[in-house]
């Protein structure tokens, strides 16, 4: 029996089986993209110190992984961060970025308490006692006399151009108050 021109219809699927059949295609390039995207994520892991490891959710294997990566150089180094960015593939990444992002902001949230701190300091060397009032309000638990003492050796080495030892206490002692608060 041959077909009939209205015939060849029947073999078109109408589009409602097409919509339940809905696929999802993924190009090359994209997959590739990914795969480069964790494999970026296992070297941001590879580059945290031991104690920053133990503040990432990992499990067992991926952790061994990454502490080996950290031992090895070169050629060997560059097949063991492909091997991370596998498995990395196999699990879900979201927790470990967002562990990540968390250290990250940690230390841009400790970078600008020093920036803030440093500019504290040089208004304290160079305006003395009138800053010590805003200090006082910024930490009440700080001593006056200690800082007053402070400030005046630091000028004294600034005016004598000797190394800058009070200026550092200061620092020091400035950032001793704001971790205690």
């Amino acid at each position: 029996m041959t077909k009939q021109p209205d015939d060849w219809l029947d073999d078109v699927p109408d589009d409602k089986e097409e919509e339940d059949e809905e696929i999802i295609w993924v190009s090359k390039s994209e997959i590739k993209r990914d795969a480069e995207e964790l494999k970026r994520l296992g070297l941001e892991l590879m580059e945290l110190s031991k104690n920053s490891l133990d503040k990432i959710p990992l499990d067992e294997d991926l952790r061994t992984a990454i502490e080996l990566a950290q031992k090895i150089k070169k050629e060997a180094r560059r097949r063991q961060l492909q091997l991370i960015g596998k498995m990395l593939r196999s699990r879900d990444e979201e927790p470990i970025r967002l562990a990540l992002d968390k250290l990250k902001n940690r230390h841009n949230q400790q970078v600008a308490l020093f920036h803030k701190l440093e500019v504290l300091r040089d208004r304290l060397v160079a305006e003395g006692d009138e800053v010590v009032p805003d200090v006082l309000a910024l930490y009440p638990e700080a001593d006056r006399q200690q800082l007053r003492a402070m400030i005046r050796n630091a000028q004294k080495e600034k005016a004598a151009n000797k190394p800058p030892k009070a200026f550092r206490q200061i620092f020091q002692y400035l950032r001793e108050l704001a971790e205690a608060k």
